[in-house]
């Protein structure tokens, strides 16, 4: 059986980012796309891509904050290493 190796997905999840240059807090997003504000907040609270986010999710999210699913996700390649002499 042949083994895989999970490598991380170096996309960065940008709620955080936009909730704040809108000036809007979990608790307002929540009421605006009809989401839990736990939900909200976990989503908040990450710094990388969710595991899974379902489309229904990422359009509330467009939706409420006028914004296109590229603005919620940004893609930061990895830094090459550095090869030992």
């Amino acid at each position: 059986m042949p083994t895989f190796i999970e490598k991380s997905m170096p996309i960065k999840w940008r709620l955080a980012v936009l909730m704040a240059d809108r000036e809007i807090d979990y608790k307002q997003l929540a009421e605006m796309t009809g989401m839990h504000p736990v939900t909200i907040s976990k989503h908040k609270n990450i710094r990388v891509m969710p595991d899974r986010l379902e489309r229904e999710t990422l359009e509330k999210y467009c939706k409420a904050l006028n914004c296109q699913p590229g603005d919620l996700l940004m893609y930061v390649p990895d830094e090459p290493k550095e090869q030992a002499l």
